[in-house]
C-alpha cells in the first residue's frame, strides 16, 4: 500500500522495526557517553522509552502525559528518574511512521551524536521496517486550535497531511535574521531535507552556560554556533537554512509525544520545546473531545 493509499483511507498498517539496532554517543547536556538500543515491539505497544541501567529498568512511554521538562531539550520520566534530549530520536521515528519500538537507553540522556536526526534515520534503515497486521487510525483535525504566549505562537490547522511550518527569527543576529521552512512529513523526503539538520546556538548564549556546567557535551562537532555573522564550525552550514530545518526537526519529534498519527498542518513562529510540547496537550486533549463527539 502507497503512503497516499494509507492516508485516504485514514488507517495504515502498524509498523515496527525488524531486527534490535544500536549506536552510542555522548549526551550533550551530561558529556557522558550513553548506548541506545532499538528493538521491535509487538502490536499496540506504542514508542518506549527504558532506562537499563537500574535496577528496576522503568519504562516510559513517549506521550505528553510523561514530559517533565523543557530545558532547551525535551525531558520525559517521572518525579525520580528521566532521560532527557529525546526530541531527535522521536523526530526520526514520527517520519517514519514506527508506531511500536522500545527505546532502551543506558544512562539518562539519548547520544547527541552529530546534533541531528540523521544517525538515528540511519539505524532505523539499517533495521529495517517491519508492517504489522493491526491498523493504526490516523486521527483528522476537525477545526483549528492554536497555543500562544508572547512572540511565540503555534496554529494547527486541519488538513489532508501532516505538515509543518516554521518561522525562525532572530532580529540582533546579523547571519541568522529570519528563516521560513515548510516541509510534508514524510519519510522519503525527510532523510534530505530535514535529518541532517543540526542543533544550534549563538555563540553569546551557549558560553555562559558551557562555563557553568549545565552543557557538558556540547562541541562543533555535535552543534552550529553561530557568533556575528559567522559560523563557528570550520566545515560550516549543511543547508543555508538548516537552522529553520532543525527546528522543524524538533517540532516533529515533540509533537510525536500526542502518542497518535494525525492530520493537520500546524504553523509555528518562534517556538521551542515548552510551546512545542504545550501544543501536544492541547492536541491531545482536543483529539479526545473530538472522539467523545463523535461517540
Amino acid at each position: 500500500m502507497s503512503g497516499s493509499e494509507e492516508l485516504s483511507s485514514l488507517s495504515r498498517k502498524q509498523r515496527s522495526i525488524q531486527k534490535p539496532v544500536s549506536l552510542s554517543g555522548n549526551g550533550l547536556f551530561t558529556g557522558v557517553k550513553t548506548n541506545i538500543t532499538l528493538r521491535p515491539a509487538p502490536e499496540n505497544h506504542g514508542v518506549v522509552f527504558q532506562r537499563v541501567d537500574l535496577d528496576d529498568k522503568p519504562k516510559f512511554p513517549a506521550t505528553v502525559e510523561f514530559v517533565r521538562g523543557t530545558p532547551r531539550c525535551t525531558i520525559i520520566g517521572n518525579c525520580n528518574v528521566f532521560i532527557q534530549t529525546v526530541e531527535h530520536i522521536l523526530s526520526a521515528l514520527k517520519a517514519y511512521d514506527i508506531d511500536n519500538i522500545l527505546i532502551e537507553v543506558d544512562g539518562s540522556e539519548v547520544p547527541s551524536c552529530d546534533g541531528s536526526a540523521l544517525p538515528f534515520v540511519e539505524l532505523i534503515e539499517s533495521s529495517g521496517i517491519a508492517y504489522q497486521i493491526a491498523k493504526k487510525e490516523i486521527l483528522r483535525l476537525q477545526s483549528p486550535i492554536f497555543w500562544s504566549k508572547g512572540d511565540v505562537h503555534l496554529v494547527a490547522l486541519p488538513s489532508d497531511e501532516f505538515r509543518v511550518s516554521y518561522t525562525l527569527n532572530y532580529p540582533d543576529s546579523p547571519l541568522l535574521r529570519s528563516q521560513f521552512y515548510t516541509f510534508h512529513v514524510r519519510d522519503e523526503n525527510y532523510k534530505s531535507e530535514i535529518a541532517p539538520a543540526r542543533t544550534f546556538s549563538l555563540y553569546e548564549e551557549i558560553v555562559p552556560l558551557i562555563e557553568q556546567g549545565s552543557i557538558k557535551g556540547g562541541t562543533l562537532e555535535n552543534a552550529v554556533i553561530i557568533k556575528g555573522n559567522s559560523v563557528l564550525n570550520p566545515e560550516g552550514v549543511r543547508f543555508n537554512d538548516e537552522m529553520v530545518r532543525h527546528k522543524i526537526l524538533d517540532l516533529i519529534g515533540d509533537l510525536s509525544l500526542v502518542g497518535h498519527s494525525f492530520l493537520a498542518h500546524v504553523i509555528a513562529i518562534r517556538s521551542g520545546h515548552f510551546s512545542n510540547t504545550s501544543l501536544a496537550k492541547e492536541l491531545v486533549n482536543n483529539f479526545k473531545m473530538e472522539c467523545a463527539n463523535v461517540g
